[in-house]
């Protein structure tokens, strides 16, 4: 078996940009297994796509599969690997689309939630990273690509519990490259800066959208692109890096 194998996690929405990942791994060549939690969005204020995974899954045919798994679980990193290892008897690249985000302001902080945070965006993302690590043999060509939303540029008042968090993937980005690239594997870190998923009511998402000099808002395919990149033999020099892909995106005015 020669075909490169990714798993993606963070993928049930067909407008996410997991599931943008997903497309453009696929039509790079790659057998990718999805996974994702739609029980997650379904609670969120942007709600969930019922239809999202089987019809992400007839549109990218029989180069993807997927498995729900709830990133709280500590063994559910573990057996995610392994399961494209049984489905694929490879794995070349983890991207770690995944988060956990909800409301969390100061004044309003509860122990649990800021808990849940860590638990699914840096336990999980951490404990991905030693799994992909231990399956990986080829020596060469690993890839593990991990998200961030740019908290080092710039507060998120209401998401503090997110922010520092997602402050941490970008910091575990630093301490993982020098251990990985011995085994071959390359670890890099995107933030690509507001991103319309559809989760921002209209007002809000004017508003944004002035803050980018060309006027709109990133979009998930932005986003693919670059991870498309990250995971080719063309990116093999470059690793430890937060890469800030955000069109130009001003916080302020």
């Amino acid at each position: 078996m020669t075909q490169r194998v990714a798993l993606v996690t963070g993928v049930s929405r067909r407008i996410g940009i997991g599931a943008a990942v997903g497309r453009t791994l696929v039509d790079q060549g790659w057998q990718v297994l999805l996974s994702g939690l739609p029980a997650y969005d379904r609670a969120q204020p942007h709600g969930d796509d019922p239809d999202g995974v089987p019809a992400l899954l007839a549109e990218l045919g029989d180069r993807a599969g997927h498995v729900t798994a709830d990133l709280l679980d500590p063994a559910a990193p573990g057996r995610l690997v392994a399961e494209a290892l049984a489905r694929h008897g490879r794995l070349d690249a983890v991207v770690a689309v995944h988060a956990y985000s909800t409301h969390t302001p100061l004044g309003g902080l509860r122990a649990a939630e800021i808990d849940r945070h860590l638990l699914v965006n840096v336990r999980a993302t951490l404990l991905l990273a030693e799994a992909f690590a231990a399956a990986f043999t080829a020596g060469t060509g690993g890839r593990l690509v991990l998200f961030s939303s740019g908290q080092r540029l710039g507060p998120m008042p209401g998401e503090l519990a997110y922010a520092a968090s997602k402050a941490a993937v970008e910091n575990l980005t630093l301490q993982l490259a020098p251990l990985l690239i011995g085994d071959g594997i390359t670890v890099n870190c995107v933030n690509p800066g507001p991103t319309d998923t559809g989760y921002a009511p209209p007002d809000v998402h004017a508003a944004v959208a002035q803050l980018f000099p060309g006027g709109r808002w990133g979009t998930p395919q932005d986003a693919a692109r670059l991870v498309g990149f990250l995971c080719s033999t063309d990116a093999g020099w470059l690793t430890g890096q937060v890469i800030d892909s955000e069109g130009g995106f001003r916080r302020h005015r």
